[in-house]
């Protein structure tokens, strides 16, 4: 017999301005333990180092998680040139570098050619997994870290400050799947001068905010147990904000609770879309359009 799991029926978002040092596995443990909540999750790893955005999903949000991870995200980042490290970032050990620094015009010339359609390779300290285990963990055994390119959309990326010779604040808007720490590496190597990642903020990531919506991981556990957390919480559909609503017939809840096709009511939806459901303002159901119907892919519990 399954073990039932302990905790709260609870769902919705709270969006943690994550500090530097824990990891984002630890910040849901926290934010779970907070909330008494039964399940959480996150929508997107953020390094230990790293700030910012951290997207926690409890209970029924956990399903809405992938449409998170999957949206366009922000990023402020200062890259330190002259030393590029194992890490790619300020935590590593450092491997070689370079007297060279560059001008302002040249950090904005090579920028464009990390914009549109571009290939990266991820950071050897990564979780990107090499016959069924994480390279950072081959990497930290001394292996020789190999992996592919892979494909990544970014929107923008712009020189915002220059603090010094040695350093300059860069903000990026991309797709699922970027690597700062990448960005700051192969640029460093174009500019011939190296460099490695020394801050990095997300911030924001789809429909969550830093400024808006985010709440400190020191409140978090201040209010850990009282009412006043839980008003804190964004509604599960916050997390389907890419996705186009169509309204639920009253007689069609039934049909998509059992994970039956159903009608609805739709606007400017196309055949094949995938789209979210709602009953008298509550999410019902995520599927694809087909002929006037939803056909249900995850149904939300109420």
């Amino acid at each position: 017999m399954a073990r039932r799991r302990k905790g709260r029926d609870i769902s919705g978002w709270l969006v943690v301005d994550k500090p530097a040092g824990p990891t984002s596995t630890h910040v849901v443990n926290i934010v779970r333990r907070a909330f008494d909540a039964k399940k959480a999750g996150h929508a997107g790893t953020l390094d230990p180092e790293a700030t910012g955005v951290l997207a926690v999903a409890l209970g029924e949000a956990t399903k809405t998680v992938p449409y998170v991870t999957d949206a366009m995200k922000a990023y402020s980042f200062t890259v330190t040139f002259g030393t590029e490290t194992n890490t790619d970032d300020a935590e590593g050990e450092v491997v070689k570098t370079s007297d060279s620094r560059p001008t302002d015009d040249e950090i904005k010339d090579a920028l464009s050619g990390f914009v549109g359609d571009i290939m990266q390779v991820p950071p050897a300290f990564s979780a990107v997994k090499i016959d069924g285990e994480r390279a950072y963990k081959r990497a930290r055994d001394g292996e020789e870290v190999e992996l592919a390119a892979r494909p990544l959309w970014v929107e923008e990326l712009l020189l915002t400050d220059r603090p010094s010779p040695d350093s300059a604040v860069l903000e990026m808007t991309c797709g699922k799947g970027g690597y700062v720490r990448a960005i700051a590496r192969d640029l460093g190597r174009v500019l011939g001068c190296l460099g490695h990642v020394k801050e990095l903020r997300r911030v924001w990531s789809g429909p969550f905010d830093v400024v808006e919506d985010g709440v400190s991981l020191d409140e978090v556990r201040r209010l850990a147990g009282d009412p006043a957390l839980d008003e804190l919480l964004l509604p599960l559909e916050v997390g389907l904000a890419d996705l186009p609503e169509v309204r639920c017939l009253a007689e069609s809840v039934g049909r998509l609770k059992n994970g039956n096709p159903a009608a609805c009511i739709a606007g400017d939806v196309e055949y094949g879309d995938e789209v979210w459901a709602s009953f008298e303002g509550k999410p019902i159901a995520v599927g694809r359009w087909k002929g006037g119907e939803l056909h249900p892919s995850r149904v939300f519990v109420s």
